[in-house]
């Protein structure tokens, strides 16, 4: 920088800000605190004239951005970086310094994403503390150290996806794609909370295959997968996007159905009941299914399912291919 073209008071100001920065070196060299840390993305420290707005860092900062050194201003100011912030992290990052410059968290401390040259955005983790006041404990000089994360961060977010897809599994009938048995009992357990709490209505109906051991007898068990398979497809088709449906066991299918009343689960039991009637299924197999439904009236999980069995059971006993209510 040419000094020789300031004037008084700039190059007082300039003597001060070199002065204060050369003590932090100092203080640092002092505690063994360098550059040249192992952490993997590190970009060296930083440090903020907090009364002259002036910006002193590593040029790693800004070549990670993709930025050459002549490409930026010689007097870099704190709005420089903030000003590159991803918008959804701008607020953020202020109240984590703002917490700091007021004493309400002993370090400055947070994740931002900020905008490389090229338009894209690079994670940063940064870290900092106000390191000298003045005699009215006003800030002089904040002394940091950024790391860029980015990779840690892609690897954090396809680990994430990863647990999401593993999650949905651990969740899904193999067969059927279905709720598995798991899933469509802890969603009957949440609709129940739920019409209890806010007084809403909710019926379930329990479907069962008729004479489903036949047909693994007589077709084999992958003709009776893929029975199961397409039954569970004309349930889901017939649902709203209020219901849900599972697999509760063998050929069993538990659906639930939020906001409803028992008479109004009748009416679209017996349209999904005659949808299978009337489906064509592999190697010309025909065939029905029987239903109980119970509307919920408090009984506890235990109970409440097994009244649809009964209504289930009676709908069997009574020749099968009804829905009992």
């Amino acid at each position: 920088m040419d000094y020789g073209n300031l004037d008084r008071d700039s190059l007082i100001k300039r003597i001060r800000e070199l002065e204060i920065l050369n003590e932090q070196l100092l203080v640092e060299k002092e505690n063994s605190v360098t550059l040249d840390f192992p952490w993997t993305g590190n970009l060296g420290n930083w440090y903020w004239d907090f009364e002259t707005n002036s910006v002193t860092f590593n040029p790693l900062k800004i070549k990670a951005l993709g930025y050459e050194e002549d490409e930026v201003p010689k007097k870099v100011n704190y709005q420089f970086f903030t000003d590159k912030l991803h918008k959804d992290d701008f607020q953020k990052a202020m109240e984590a310094m703002k917490s700091h410059l007021y004493g309400d968290s002993p370090v400055y401390e947070v994740e931002y994403r900020i905008k490389a040259k090229d338009g894209s955005y690079r994670w940063y983790y940064d870290r900092g503390a106000i390191t000298k006041r003045d005699e009215s404990g006003k800030p002089i000089l904040i002394a940091g150290i950024v790391f860029d994360i980015t990779q840690k961060k892609i690897m954090e977010e396809a680990l994430e996806q990863k647990n999401k897809e593993l999650e949905k599994l651990s969740m899904t009938d193999d067969l059927t794609k279905l709720k598995n048995h798991r899933a469509i009992y802890e969603f009957l357990r949440l609709k129940m909370d739920e019409s209890q709490k806010f007084k809403e209505e909710l019926s379930i109906i329990m479907f069962d295959i008729d004479d489903f051991k036949a047909i693994n007898d007589t077709k084999g068990h992958v003709v009776g997968d893929l029975v199961l398979t397409d039954i569970g497809k004309v349930i889901r088709r017939s649902l709203r996007k209020t219901d849900a449906v599972g697999r509760y066991g063998g050929e069993e299918f538990l659906l639930v159905l939020p906001y409803t009343k028992g008479i109004d689960a009748l009416v679209i039991g017996d349209r999904i009941r005659k949808k299978v009637e009337e489906y064509n299924f592999k190697e010309g197999i025909k065939l029905t299914i029987s239903g109980g439904i119970k509307e919920y009236f408090g009984e506890n999980i235990k109970e409440y399912i097994n009244e649809a069995d009964k209504k289930l059971y009676e709908a069997k006993k009574t020749g099968k291919n009804k829905i009992v209510y």
